[in-house]
């Protein structure tokens, strides 16, 4: 099943069942208003929206034309927004870049910080920034999951169980303040903007023997200024898996349905090593911070740019026959007025 939300006068949107080649909808109205209603009551209102989907499928349901540009992210705001870093490859090679050692702990133990969730940005709008390019702004591909209520100190497999919808993520950071950020030991919080969501989510029988209830094992489709970017595999070369980020989430506190657990930048090595672009036979890059901190390895300092007004990027995941499972986050970077 793969669900939508729509934009309309509300903040909240409106929730729809999307068709699986993303070209066709039903409103559900009369099940759930939105998709936090929904995963409020999940039980009882999965099943009523799972026979909406395969009516819409057989063409026996009312339905209209799904068009991605016309829907917000399909949680336009959640209650609980909490980004790990799975991809521990990608960890390494930031500490690697300014000659830090990594802690042994950061193999066993997820990081992860809670970002804002008030506002997400819909997944065909802009990045828009208040000053110029100096805050170095970068994409994040990532990939996330949706839960039902999960109990305090829930065990790993109660939250992979507890996993409802897998969604795609830009997670955008502005790499020029993280730092200073960083550097007071605090945390995350300027540079960490809002982020945007594929413009569905499915569920997890919908991926197939891609999800293996706890990763999603396909490229992630990134592409920057119309050239692909990146393509690393987001079932390899995670260190922990989504039950495992989200039983840390859970350790010293309850989940709420709709909590939103992301899985932190998708990473791959190459022979061992770090990544390579595609270019030169690798699988890319989920974010310029990567290619720059390989850059800097191999010579001593990052060339490549962030992001700049006027810059696109794409991020999108097929399945194995080629078709969107998701939709695409399609943004361009704006100045803010």
């Amino acid at each position: 099943m793969k669900l939508a939300t729509l934009k309309d006068s509300t903040r909240d949107g409106r929730l729809v069942v999307v068709s699986k080649d993303l070209t066709y909808c039903s409103e559900v109205r009369h099940i759930a208003n939105t998709l936090q209603d929904a995963l409020d009551d999940w039980a009882h209102v999965a099943p009523r929206l799972q026979l909406v989907a395969e009516g819409l499928e057989r063409g026996s349901q009312p339905y209209m034309r799904f068009h991605e540009h016309e829907a917000a992210s399909p949680l336009p705001r959640a209650y609980q927004w909490a980004d790990g870093s799975a991809y521990v490859n990608h960890v390494e090679l930031v500490r690697k870049a300014r000659n830090a050692e990594m802690p042994a702990s950061f193999w066993t133990d997820p990081l992860m910080y809670q970002g804002g969730s008030d506002t997400f940005l819909p997944p065909r709008s802009p990045i828009r920034m208040v000053e110029d390019e100096t805050y170095g702004i970068d994409m994040e591909g990532e990939v996330a999951v949706i839960v039902d209520d999960v109990p305090m100190g829930a065990s790993v497999q109660e939250s992979a169980d507890a996993i409802r919808l897998i969604m795609l993520v830009n997670d955008v950071s502005l790499r020029g303040l993280i730092p200073d950020e960083l550097g007071k030991g605090f945390g995350f919080f300027q540079s960490k903007p809002s982020s945007a969501f594929s413009p569905v989510a499915v569920t997890p029988e919908e991926l197939g023997d891609a999800w293996d209830g706890g990763k999603l094992s396909l490229p992630l489709c990134v592409d920057y200024n119309g050239q692909p970017f990146g393509r690393a595999n987001a079932g390899i070369d995670m260190t922990f898996d989504f039950g495992q980020l989200v039983a840390h989430a859970a350790k010293t506190r309850p989940l709420c349905a709709g909590s939103i657990i992301g899985s932190g930048t998708v990473s791959n090595k190459l022979n061992g090593g770090p990544g390579k672009s595609i270019a030169e036979g690798g699988a890319g890059y989920s974010c310029i911070a990567e290619i720059r901190m390989i850059e800097t390895i191999e010579t001593g300092s990052a060339q490549t740019p962030f992001m700049k007004f006027g810059d696109i990027v794409r991020i999108e995941m097929k399945d194995k026959s080629g078709h969107s499972i998701f939709g695409a986050i399609e943004q361009t970077v704006e100045q803010y007025k």
